[in-house]
């Protein structure tokens, strides 16, 4: 069973991530594709990320990447939301559920990207979960005291790529979905350089020196997959209800090829 195209004529999209960077580092590519083609833009996470520093108080970290986190946002037109939840202690409640339904009723948005349900971090398995439950339970009428959006609709829903291709036990994941991001890396990676705050904790805590290189990295291999220099990837959620077209695919449309090796960010941009 397919579902009809929805009829809103709504172009707001909602990056709805688990931490400040989280976005830079997986959908900002495509994020900026669509605010070019002159789509509303907003990028929230569920948690402060008030667990992200090796020192400072854990309401201070959170203002301070609540500060990165609006900077990023800014270079490339978006607004910025925080949900405050604890970081690296989320967990899937009527509370945190309804926090991210009063949020999705406030955007109403017609395009989601939120992370994977199988991943390496615990918050961003359940942020996954709560993104896929605010999307689908949003635009009823009882499940929020705030007014409906004219146009509120289930959005499209896609889930962006595990941290290096894989869910939490290491299996690869088969993208659905792959957006070309060769043009947009140069502003991606400024928007993830303006999280300062994580590269010493990402050094001590996950042993990544580089984070910049490591998202430029990675964006290179998946660019391989279909052919072109870098490229972001998402599985598309199909589940009854949701619009089953690939709304991605059809604004960002890319022959896909056999694998082949990249050439250098700085040889193309």
């Amino acid at each position: 069973m397919t579902t009809s195209k929805p009829t809103s004529d709504r172009k707001v999209a909602l990056a709805f991530m688990a931490h400040p960077d989280d976005a830079e580092i997986t959908c900002a590519g495509t994020l900026i594709r669509l605010a070019r083609l002159g789509w509303t833009v907003h990028i929230a996470t569920t948690t402060g990320g008030d667990c992200g520093a090796l020192s400072g108080k854990p309401e201070d970290v959170a203002r301070m990447r609540f500060d990165e986190g609006t900077a990023a946002a800014k270079l490339m037109g978006a607004t910025f939301h925080c949900l405050n939840e604890p970081d690296g202690r989320l967990v899937y409640d009527r509370t945190s559920l309804q926090k991210s339904i009063d949020l999705f009723r406030q955007i109403a948005p017609t395009l989601v990207i939120t992370m994977p349900m199988s991943d390496y971090h615990a918050d961003h398995e359940v942020t996954g979960q709560l993104g896929r439950a605010a999307s689908f339970v949003y635009a009823a009428p009882n499940a929020s005291k705030l007014d409906l959006v004219d146009g509120s609709q289930v959005p499209h829903l896609y889930y962006c790529d595990g941290h290096g291709g894989e869910d939490r036990l290491g299996n690869p994941i088969s993208p659905t979905t792959y957006v070309e991001v060769t043009e947009q890396m140069d502003l991606k990676t400024e928007m993830l350089a303006c999280h300062a705050s994580q590269r010493e904790w990402l050094r001590s805590h996950n042993g990544i020196d580089n984070y910049l290189s490591a998202m430029r990295d990675y964006n290179l291999r998946r660019g391989s997959d279909i052919g072109v220099t870098a490229a972001e990837s998402f599985v598309q959620h199909r589940g009854h209800g949701h619009p089953h077209h690939d709304l991605l695919s059809e604004l960002f449309p890319t022959a896909q090829s056999q694998p082949a090796t990249p050439k250098s960010l700085s040889e193309t941009l």
